[in-house]
């Protein structure tokens, strides 16, 4: 059945550069260098990388399977696998991308805060750093709401211009351009950051083997947990993106080369980005600096670039404008899974959806949960927090405790239920049948790795991940 109103990918290309696009973002760029630089370094690099292999190849091809197989939002393909599951299941991976948009666009629109900053030096040679550190010019901008939230909306503004466009002519188009450009800047802050003297150690520490952490339970479960949730995270799993995007998928294509070409790419620019931030870290202050968590992206770094002369608002330039196409990318997949909810919603009650104007409201609404966020600048500002009483990490700022709900307890919880749901009751045939339409084949041996990992591996790592992160998240003393 063909559903006019949707549209789909012009090519199968284009479908990989928006997919890729989705999983390459602030995930990779921020999140993955200061998670791999607090957990071991190369010990965090191995087991993500098993985790992927196993955990996140099955997801996705699921995840695709079934937005294509339904051809429609992501409540509806979940429904058409089994209603009462489905629904919760799609519930769960509409709330995430709600949640996450307003905390993402913020992150987003302090790194073109940033770039705006060292253009200025670059361009007027009007010194707007005015010679502060990398945490006074953070402190200043969290305490300053009025220019957050101004940004934060000049960020959501360039995303719904682009999801306007819908799929072929929007997101298909911008990513196209903007991927390989974001791939060139990354190989040129690379280049500079591995020349820094000391860049070799956070070379070293990424690549040369050190089993430490699992030296005992409880350290390899703290890698583990951040190893799992980095995935999700930076792979777009279960927060309804590679089921939206599947829907729009043609039957002609391989779902199983477009999930190993999405993990594989995402993975090397996963990698790449710790090897454009942590030497840099090095560089600037050893290992401590590497540690510097959510921190390292925002003031570790600009210190870097402060510390490097003339040259230094060069490099922050490019690095902080591929961050913000890294963003982008990734938040335009976010609004998408809830237009196109909207979109089919209205389609199936017989009325033809105005996708500009359905996007326009939806990014206002997403804007108003974002002005919160960033009002709050995390935690500097005063704001009531949800929970903040209780002392838990889920009440620090507005930041964690979106977070928390989405990446602590939606995401990881929807991809249990669903991988137990289609492995136990559903049955991977099911997804078998949608990889092999046009003649593509699964072979024995593959089609038995997935329905191990989809019986047994899926649901026993998201169990452990699941805990990991509620763990962390509310301090239970593990």
């Amino acid at each position: 059945m063909e559903h006019h109103h949707r549209g789909q990918w012009g090519s199968n290309l284009g479908f990989l550069m928006a997919a890729v696009g989705s999983a390459v973002g602030l995930g990779n760029i921020w999140a993955f260098p200061y998670k791999m630089g607090d957990n071991g370094g190369f010990a965090f690099l191995v087991i993500y990388l098993i985790l992927a292999a196993t955990v996140g190849f099955s997801i996705m091809l699921c995840e695709l399977a079934i937005g294509r197989r339904a051809g429609r939002s992501v409540l509806v393909s979940y429904q058409q696998v089994g209603s009462k599951m489905g629904t919760l299941l799609g519930f769960l991976a509409m709330l995430s991308p709600f949640l996450i948009l307003s905390f993402y666009t913020v992150l987003g629109a302090y790194c073109m805060e940033y770039m705006s900053l060292n253009l200025a030096d670059l361009a007027f040679g009007v010194a707007a750093m005015a010679g502060m550190s990398g945490g006074a010019t953070f402190e200043t901008m969290l305490t300053n709401q009025f220019g957050s939230i101004a940004f934060t909306f000049l960020f959501i503004f360039i995303c719904c211009l682009i999801i306007r466009g819908g799929i072929k002519d929007g997101i298909e188009k911008f990513n196209k351009i903007g991927m390989p450009a974001l791939f060139v800047m990354l190989i040129i802050v690379i280049a500079r950051a591995v020349t820094l003297p000391g860049a070799g150690e956070g070379l070293s520490f990424m690549f040369a083997p050190n089993w430490e952490p699992f030296t005992s339970l409880d350290g390899f479960l703290k890698v583990l947990s951040a190893a799992g949730g980095q995935m999700f995270f930076s792979l777009s799993l279960a927060m309804g993106i590679t089921v939206t995007y599947g829907s729009y998928l043609s039957k002609k294509e391989s779902l199983v080369k477009n999930s190993l070409i999405i993990i594989i790419s995402d993975t090397i620019v996963a990698i790449l980005a710790g090897m454009a931030v942590l030497p840099a870290a090095f560089a600037l202050g050893g290992s401590d600096s590497a540690k510097a968590g959510p921190k390292l992206l925002f003031i570790t770094l600009q210190d870097v670039f402060n510390a490097m002369g003339p040259t230094g608002p060069i490099f922050g330039v490019l690095f902080y404008l591929l961050v913000i196409l890294a963003a982008i990318t990734s938040a335009i997949a976010l609004l998408e899974v809830l237009a196109t909810f909207l979109s089919d919603r209205i389609a199936l009650k017989g009325h033809t959806p105005d996708r500009k104007k359905l996007v326009t409201i939806l990014c206002l609404v997403v804007f108003a949960e974002a002005a919160l966020v960033a009002a709050d600048g995390l935690g500097s500002n005063g704001l009531w927090i949800p929970f903040h009483e209780t002392g838990r990490n889920l009440g620090g700022t507005w930041l964690d405790f979106m977070d928390f709900i989405s990446e602590g307890v939606a995401m990881p919880l929807g991809a249990q239920l669903m991988s137990i749901w289609i492995g136990w009751f559903v049955g991977p045939k099911l997804i078998r049948d949608e990889v092999e339409l046009e003649g593509h084949k699964m072979s024995g041996g593959l089609y038995g790795f997935f329905n191990f990992c989809v019986r047994f591996i899926v649901p026993l790592a998201m169990a452990f991940i699941l805990y990991g992160m509620v763990a962390d998240f509310i301090s239970i003393p593990t």
